[in-house]
């Protein structure tokens, strides 16, 4: 343990630095947008431009990194990655910041596929079902406490940007002084769509679904503070009680889809969800304070739907397939994360930066209605626990953490219980 103690320390707080820093590049850009007047629209493709680069680069970067190696892809991306917050405050121009945003996607998944690689490399397959947890943790931390940040300095100025070019840059140092064995390279996810629909199609639209929530969220959440009249503080908290409102309530509602039919729980939740964003909408303007308890509210139902997504096909599928299945998911909820900003962003130039919530609250009653019609007309519940694959708390990373998903290991074992050598399982 007390060999694994140090580097997995020294790769979590490197990691921490790294998050931290793009959950304040989200708000400083979001602020700066919306004082230059950028339309919703022209805010959501600039902020949709990062998730492209991101799905771009999960095919691109693993091919960069088995060309030159993972030092050398990772002090490349790094060097970028950190010189890009600082060409922001350069020129103000919307087309610009996109082309920026896309390179810093890119180079922020291929730098998570590097850091989740070396994680795998530190953690023995008995210890990855904690470090995964200690990941996904200090993830969810890390991005609520950039959204703080925002209120260091002048956040229309040249600071912000500073910040996070600082913090990339500090972010290197425990990540590159590190001695870890060379990964084997991560391969690109693997997406067949009929596929995955046959599979489960609630599965399916609900990743994308949940993509088009949380993209919009992070992207547009400061811009919509900003409309309805918040204070700086009062923007900075809403988003990191939403966040961390996301942290908490993940374990107490996957904890309760493991008992339940789980398809039963992602519809309350998505029914209470809309709930909650519906309230949002009518209290934008006048109840700050009130506000922000529903943003805990809302970000602890919301980001509890891609876990109980990939938990529920995970439920499905032979465990050989975790890892195929889960990353055409996870390229699913990119999709989604690319297209809510500027979604997103059309509405709120059509009813105002309050509609946002309008926004959220549709997305989340189509899911429920999705989740009810395709749960009415296939009848598997999986009541029992024992048929079940263990709900784990899950992220937005790249396609490298899946291996450290503790239900892969779990499954291996059961297959190799219940299935014996020789045997296979068809899927439904």
């Amino acid at each position: 343990m007390n060999k694994l103690l140090l580097p997995l320390a020294s790769l979590l707080s490197g990691v921490s630095l790294l998050v931290v820093g793009t959950g304040l590049l989200f708000s400083a850009i979001g602020a700066q947008a919306g004082s230059a007047k950028f339309s919703g629209l022209v805010t959501g493709l600039v902020m949709s431009a990062y998730f492209a680069g991101f799905v771009y680069g999960t095919y691109s970067c693993p091919a960069i990194i088995r060309k030159v190696g993972h030092i050398r892809a990772f002090a490349a991306m790094a060097s970028i990655a950190s010189a890009l917050p600082l060409l922001h405050a350069l020129w103000l121009n919307a087309w610009f910041w996109a082309g920026l945003r896309f390179t810093s996607g890119v180079c922020i998944v291929g730098l998570y596929i590097v850091v989740e690689s070396w994680l795998n490399v530190v953690a023995t397959s008995q210890q990855r079902g904690k470090v995964f947890a200690a990941y996904m943790a200090v993830s969810g931390v890390s991005l609520a406490v950039g959204q703080w940040l925002i209120l260091v300095g002048d956040r229309f100025g040249f600071t912000p940007f500073a910040l996070v070019s600082i913090l990339f840059s500090f972010a290197l140092l425990p990540l590159t002084l590190t001695p870890v064995e060379e990964p084997q390279p991560s391969e690109a996810p693997k997406l067949g769509l009929l596929k995955l629909f046959a599979i489960s199609p609630i599965g399916v639209i609900t990743a994308l679904g949940s993509g088009l929530l949380n993209g919009a969220l992070l992207s547009l959440g400061h811009v919509f503070g900003q409309g309805v009249g918040f204070s700086e503080t009062g923007i900075a908290t809403f988003m990191a009680a939403t966040i961390l409102g996301g942290a908490v309530l993940q374990w107490p509602v996957g904890h309760l889809s493991d008992r339940r039919d789980r398809r039963w729980v992602l519809f309350w939740v998505c029914v209470a969800g809309a709930a909650v964003a519906g309230a949002g909408f009518y209290l934008a303007r006048e109840y700050e304070n009130w506000l922000i308890v529903l943003g805990a509210v809302y970000g602890g139902l919301v980001f509890t739907i891609y876990g109980l997504c990939v938990a529920h096909v995970n439920d499905l599928i032979d465990p050989d397939r975790v890892l195929e299945v889960t990353g055409g998911l996870l390229l699913l909820y990119g999709i989604g994360a690319t297209l809510g900003p500027t979604l997103g962003g059309s509405l709120m130039d059509l009813l105002g930066p309050e509609s946002l919530m309008l926004y959220f609250a549709g997305i989340l009653a189509v899911l429920g209605l999705t989740v009810w019609y395709f749960a009415g007309k296939v009848a598997h519940g999986f009541g029992a626990s024992s048929q079940k694959s263990d709900y784990v708390l899950m992220g937005g990373g790249s396609q490298a953490v899946l291996q450290m998903d503790p239900r892969r290991e779990q499954n291996t074992r059961q297959s190799s219980v219940v299935q014996g050598p020789g045997s296979s399982a068809e899927l439904p």
